[in-house]
């Protein structure tokens, strides 16, 4: 488990991380969101130990990182940032790994072929494609078969089997009792993977809950309909005081009234349906509507501590 306990970091006068608590417990993907800047990456360094708190702590199974003898037995963490020495191989990579945490030998060859970079294992690194560089990233995280698994952007230069084959892992290993928290920008795959949520702003907690319970509570509930008259049904419906938007695949997404009621205006004037469903909302469309709310909320506070510019996660100003 990871309790995460009024976790602060400033840098200067600027704020990254304000006053963090949440708890991420096994056997669920819990999901780590938040915009740009939002202080994910920099709540991930901190339960790694490699960026120091203000005030707070992050624990795992009630032990900072630094007290951990063999951490990776105990946590496999994938930083966006992280990378390997470029003129190792694969292979030499994880050995010292491996060693370095008395691990054994064979399991270097386990996780590379887990990752399918078995037949590239002698490869220097520098010669890896993204993609290829991502999933050794993931042998080393998972090297120690460890109960907690800390992920940032693991889907980042993965194609699309790499990401099914992700996805699985990770649903896989929560069913087994780890701990898993991923961040990721990837909404819809965000959707197909989490269980539970933890949603930040500006370095504050939004939402802590299940993925349905947050799109439920947050979302903003829309009717799907299909007619072969989509022009004139709707012109109608505006007319009734509803929200109309034409979606890709010809149908419409209404706002502003429910199925029954257009059912009901269709019937009175004539319009044959083809669809009438009912939508809670995507993790998207819940997502940007939490954080647009926050962002109003917050624009004045920050406009003064960018001064002009927008805060990154490191505390600096970038210009935009």
């Amino acid at each position: 488990m990871i309790d995460v306990q009024n976790l602060t970091k400033r840098y200067g006068q600027t704020t990254v991380v304000d006053a963090l608590t949440f708890t991420v417990r096994p056997g669920a993907v819990t999901g780590f969101l938040g915009p740009n800047g939002a202080g994910k990456s920099t709540t991930m360094r901190m339960m790694l130990g490699l960026t120091r708190p203000d005030t707070g702590s992050a624990r795992i199974d009630g032990h900072a990182y630094h007290e951990l003898t063999y951490p990776l037995r105990h946590v496999g963490a994938l930083l966006e940032t992280s990378a390997p020495h470029r003129s190792l191989t694969a292979r030499d990579h994880l050995l010292w790994l491996a060693r370095s945490n008395r691990i054994a030998r064979g399991r270097v060859r386990e996780v590379l072929e887990m990752v399918e970079l078995a037949g590239v294992a002698r490869r220097r690194i520098g010669t890896f494609s993204l993609g290829m560089g991502q999933r050794l990233g993931l042998a080393a995280a998972l090297l120690g078969n460890p109960p907690v698994l800390v992920l940032d952007e693991p889907v980042n230069g993965l194609d699309t089997e790499g990401i099914r084959w992700l996805r699985e892992l990770l649903r896989s290993m929560a069913a087994e009792g780890r701990t898993v928290l991923i961040s990721s920008h990837l909404m819809t795959e965000m959707s197909m993977v989490a269980d539970q949520l933890i949603v930040i702003s500006r370095g504050r907690l939004l939402a802590d809950t299940g993925l349905s319970d947050f799109i439920q509570r947050h979302g903003r509930p829309y009717v799907r309909v299909r007619t072969p008259e989509p022009e004139r049904l709707a012109r109608e419906l505006q007319r009734n005081g509803a929200s109309v938007t034409r979606s890709p695949d010809g149908g419409m997404d209404v706002v502003g009234m429910q199925a029954a009621g257009i059912s009901r205006l269709a019937a009175a004037v004539g319009f044959p349906l083809d669809e009438l469903s009912t939508h809670a909302g995507s993790l998207e469309e819940t997502f940007l509507e939490v954080i647009g709310e926050e962002a109003i909320d917050g624009a004045a506070a920050d406009g003064a501590a960018a001064g002009g510019g927008a805060i990154g996660e490191d505390g600096r100003n970038t210009r935009v």
